[in-house]
């Protein structure tokens, strides 16, 4: 396995090495719900150990985190991993891909192929993708990107399953729910 850690981002060589990524996600989960079963003590003391205390653990780094900070960047990169998985699919020709999601990446967009100016990807998960105007916003920003290839790529429990929502599409951009 060759997945590189590089600065606040990661570059992903293969749709496989997207799936071995997806299982240190599950990982960093496991040692978190060991935690949260062996817990003894009141239910609002567990609660405050998971917002206020580092018993979490960072999806990627596996650096210590709360459980809150845990949950959001966990659902974070596994939208991103799983747009760089189908992005394989959809452009074999891109190289590597290289990721940085959240709001505090080093790079313009979430995902973007290491072949300059193909692919750029906004990635992100939410309840649903209207939430907060993350999907308007997305497709607001990537209008203004000069990839050949645009795309917004979400996970929300209100769409299961990987799938293209033309409906949401515009300014050539396209739209794609993932899950697991």
């Amino acid at each position: 396995m060759i997945i590189e850690e590089v600065s606040e981002h990661i570059i992903v060589r293969s749709a496989q090495e997207a799936d071995e990524r997806l299982v240190k996600l599950e990982q960093s989960a496991s040692r978190v719900a060991a935690w949260v079963s062996a817990f003894d003590g009141r239910p609002l003391d567990l609660i405050r150990h998971m917002k206020f205390d580092l018993v979490g653990f960072h999806p990627i780094t596996h650096s210590p985190l709360n459980v809150i900070e845990q949950v959001n960047q966990t659902w974070t990169y596994a939208a991103a991993l799983l747009a760089a998985r189908k992005l394989f699919d959809l452009h074999p020709d891109a190289g590597a891909f290289h990721l940085a999601p959240g709001a505090h990446a080093s790079q313009p967009l979430d995902v973007m192929s290491e072949v300059p100016g193909l692919v750029g990807a906004e990635t992100f998960a939410a309840v649903r993708p209207q939430n907060n105007r993350k999907l308007a916003k997305d497709l607001d920003k990537l209008a203004g990107s000069p990839e050949q290839h645009r795309y917004v790529f979400f996970m929300s429990p209100a769409f299961p399953g990987t799938q293209r929502l033309e409906r949401f599409e515009r300014d050539g951009i396209q739209v794609w729910s993932v899950d697991l």
